[in-house]
């Protein structure tokens, strides 16, 4: 019961680090499964209460928006990091 309560602050603690970031560009890494892993780049549009949204620039003046659960970046299935500087979005979860 007590690992449950830990994973629930990380939950937390990684969606108010998100909403602090509403509007910055990240590069996206998720790993898609057998082999496949998507990298792109977006901005932060929207957090809600158990996933985070990205719009990300497509080609042709297209965009698309993708929504990840901030369970995702815990596992490891999904990682962020800064378009600017390259440096993780989450140090403290390493």
């Amino acid at each position: 019961m007590e690992s449950m309560m830990k994973q629930a602050d990380v939950v937390g603690r990684i969606r108010s680090d998100l909403e602090g970031m509403m509007g910055s560009r990240l590069r996206l890494k998720a790993n898609m499964g057998r082999s496949k892993v998507l990298e792109r780049e977006g901005t932060l549009e929207q957090t809600h209460p158990s996933l985070f949204v990205l719009k990300i620039e497509e080609k042709r003046g297209r965009t698309t928006r993708v929504s990840y659960s901030y369970v995702d970046i815990l596992t490891g299935t999904v990682e962020l990091t800064h378009c600017d500087t390259g440096e993780c979005v989450f140090p403290w979860l390493n």
